[in-house]
């Protein structure tokens, strides 16, 4: 039945005030997985550099008595280095937005913005962590990534191939994107070999959220002991098909998703970390910019913080290169 004519209704109004929620969700998650393994220490230049050395290859060491000695040349450690990256988040309010009653203050607090800003901006580095970003001098300088670093440990697509440390100019050089391939338990278990066999203890692979669920057909293959679970002491009844730990012929590790890993660019990587292999220095912490000069009727806030990747050893981790990161067929 219509309504009378000229009844007044709530479409017509524009007054009501509207019914949200005074509790603000972040959607985005805060969770930067390899920026926390590696942890993080300090620099004290804008280009830190550290040396690398590896052992010789064990051999026959059988000497005859009353011998007189021969010496062996020393080979020097390699210097290599990276550039650190400046990073910011920048917000501006006008003073009369601040002084509103805004419905679940996810506008006006600028508290609330700095922390958001905050977390964005952490995920930024680990973004700069799993992107394949040579690295970059000069006054718009950029960290050299891992997959940039990768040489000794890798699995790769056909065309694919290395980066690694240019002793010549300094920078590390980005990879080269190969045919993209599924994600094996045969390609994990090369790479884990040969990280072993490299002397590395990997801990952690890191993966995109797609790779993860291949991980976990891997319960299925041939070769793969039949998954147990506790028996579940409540009355609901669950349907478990999972795994977080992968123990191979070399070594037990964590398989840890990273939702910073959603493009095509970074999900194609699957990093195999030893965390003491690597770290995050820092030349300049993350913290306010209180020097911005005020104009006009608003607030400005800059959060700002410049720090790069230190690889220890990039013999020390590895990478199963150019998988499919999105999807079956991406």
């Amino acid at each position: 039945m219509a309504k009378v004519a000229n009844t007044f209704v709530t479409t017509d109004a524009k007054g009501n005030r509207e019914e949200l929620s005074d509790v603000v969700n972040r959607i985005t998650p805060e969770d930067t997985p390899i920026y926390s393994l590696i942890g993080s220490s300090t620099s004290k230049t804008i280009h830190p550099e550290w040396e690398t050395e590896e052992l010789a290859a064990p051999g026959a060491n059988a000497q005859a008595e009353g011998d007189e000695y021969s010496f062996d040349a020393i080979t020097p450690a390699v210097r290599v280095g990276n550039y650190t990256q400046i990073m910011n988040k920048r917000w501006i309010a006008s003073n009369s937005q601040n002084a509103m009653d805004n419905a679940g203050d996810a506008e006006k607090g600028l508290k609330k913005q700095k922390l958001k800003k905050g977390i964005e901006l952490r995920k930024d580095v680990e973004y700069a962590i799993v992107s394949n970003s040579a690295s970059v001098g000069g006054e718009t300088r950029v960290s050299g990534s891992l997959a940039s670093w990768y040489e000794t440990n890798v699995d790769r697509g056909v065309g694919g191939a290395n980066g690694g440390f240019d002793q010549a100019t300094g920078l590390t050089v980005a990879a080269t994107d190969g045919a993209q391939r599924a994600f094996t338990k045969t390609m994990l278990d090369s790479v884990m070999q040969q990280a072993y066999q490299s002397g590395a203890n990997v801990k952690s692979v890191v993966v995109s959220p797609y790779v993860k669920s291949v991980f976990v057909t891997f319960m299925s293959d041939a070769n793969v002991a039949s998954f147990r679970y506790a028996a579940h002491s409540g009355k609901e009844n669950a349907i478990v098909a999972t795994a977080d730990v992968y123990e191979g012929p070399f070594g037990k590790v964590m398989i840890m998703p990273n939702r910073v890993m959603s493009d095509t660019a970074t999900s194609r990587n699957v990093h195999l970390i030893d965390p003491e292999m690597a770290s995050f220095k820092w030349f300049r912490r993350i913290k306010e910019d209180r020097n911005i000069a005020k104009t006009g009727d608003a607030q400005k806030k800059v959060l700002i913080g410049e720090g790069t990747l230190c690889v220890k050893n990039e013999a020390g981790l590895g990478v199963c290169a150019d998988v499919f990161g999105l999807t079956a067929t991406s």
